[in-house]
């Protein structure tokens, strides 16, 4: 390479440098604001809620149906308001931890949420396929469990009224030197089209009253991959389940 030639190449290498720390900033920056925010509106909410409640309160068994009905709708729109800020520093908190990345046992991490959850599989008929041979990755064990508890959860959730859940885990290496873990379930899927508002925060393909939370575990789960120097996606088809792929830095060897 001609000494003109080097030059350019290190300064397009400085210039990337500089634009990765102006990103990274940005993002720090954003993280600091949501935190801000979510903490500082915790007052006023508690205040909405506790009027909203000592109102209905004073007036009583004979309030107007139509005047109860109101407060009441103001009562839970202030707990989802509630729920809502509650995602907001989650995802915070996830964006702005400090990794301690090391090796990490897919399998027992896998295992393990697994065990944690049959508690609340009572009467229901679920079927887990997880691969013993699930690659070891590296990253933070503590964001990748969180990360896990997410996907299975929310593949318990949308296999819900399923005659029988069956939920896959599997992994393999990748052509790239990575690791790709999947999540596989048999539920309620989702349209193909709507795939991008998957991993957004509070976008739900699915209505509240069938099913429950905030729309934010999927999100949550992008910002741990992000944090790791990974990728995540989503395919599926309604009424055909639904696949979430991860990849992830191999464990070293």
């Amino acid at each position: 390479m001609s000494p003109a030639g080097g030059a350019q190449a290190e300064s397009a290498q400085q210039h990337l440098q500089k634009l990765e720390r102006a990103l990274a900033q940005s993002r720090e920056a954003l993280e600091e604001f949501t935190s801000s925010v979510s903490h500082d509106l915790r007052a006023p909410l508690r205040h909405v809620s506790a009027f909203v409640r000592i109102a209905r309160e004073d007036l009583g068994d004979d309030v107007d149906p139509e005047v109860a009905s109101h407060l009441d709708k103001a009562a839970d729109a202030a707990t989802h308001l509630g729920h809502l800020m509650d995602g907001l520093l989650e995802l915070s908190r996830v964006g702005r931890a400090e990794l301690q990345p090391g090796p990490v046992d897919m399998h027992d991490l896998v295992e393990d949420i697994r065990r944690q959850m049959q508690e609340k599989l009572q009467g229901r008929d679920v079927v887990w396929q997880v691969a013993p041979d699930l690659p070891p990755v590296f990253g933070d064990v503590a964001l990748l469990h969180q990360l896990m508890v997410r996907l299975m959860d929310n593949a318990l959730k949308f296999t819900r009224d399923c005659p029988q859940t069956q939920i896959e885990i599997g992994g393999k290496s990748t052509d790239d030197g990575g690791v790709e873990i999947q999540v596989r379930d048999n539920g309620v899927g989702f349209d193909p089209r709507q795939q991008e508002r998957l991993f957004r925060p509070f976008q739900r393909l699915h209505s509240a009253k069938a099913f429950d939370g905030i729309g934010i575990g999927l999100a949550l789960a992008r910002r741990v991959i992000e944090r790791h120097g990974g990728t995540i996606a989503a395919s599926g088809e309604v009424g055909k389940g639904c696949c979430i792929s991860l990849c992830l830095p191999p464990a070293p060897v």
